[in-house]
């Protein structure tokens, strides 16, 4: 899809873009500590965050075609990233050290996804549900996005 192709859809909310957006699951602990941690180690906040389950979030995933339960999404510069080129694309956007994350991408992205599905396919049953609220602190639910 070309950049920026979820401005033409009216399904899609408007929402500001102007920053990278993470769609995450807001249901499984795992993604929504996930989320918490991406937060505290990007306190300049190059990344904003909504859940899968809002608004937006659906919205997006339908844009693209995506099922809820396959992977978050990542918005960066109207790109879309998943799975793994996901956690890539978020080393980038970090950038220092956290560029020697970009060394996962020697792996073939078919070997670092395959494993990526089994952890997407089992991570309610290995880590359970939880409402995302719960485990993020006032400071964090602040850059949770909500359509304009």
């Amino acid at each position: 899809m070309t950049p920026y192709s979820y401005r033409d859809d009216p399904a899609v909310p408007a929402f500001d873009d102007s920053d990278a957006l993470y769609v995450f699951d807001g249901e499984c602990v795992l993604c929504s500590r996930g989320a918490a941690w991406l937060m505290r180690h990007d306190p300049a906040g190059r990344i904003r965050f909504t859940s899968a389950r809002g608004t937006l979030g659906q919205a997006l995933y339908g844009h693209y075609g995506l099922p809820l339960d396959e992977t978050y999404l990542l918005l960066d510069r109207g790109r879309l990233y998943t799975r793994t080129d996901g956690f890539l694309q978020v080393a980038r956007l970090f950038g220092g050290w956290w560029r020697a994350g970009l060394a996962g991408s020697v792996v073939p992205r078919a070997v670092r996804d395959a494993a990526y599905a089994v952890l997407a396919r089992n991570r309610l049953r290995w880590f359970g549900r939880s409402d995302h609220c719960a485990l993020l602190t006032p400071d964090q639910r602040a850059r949770l996005v909500e359509p304009q």
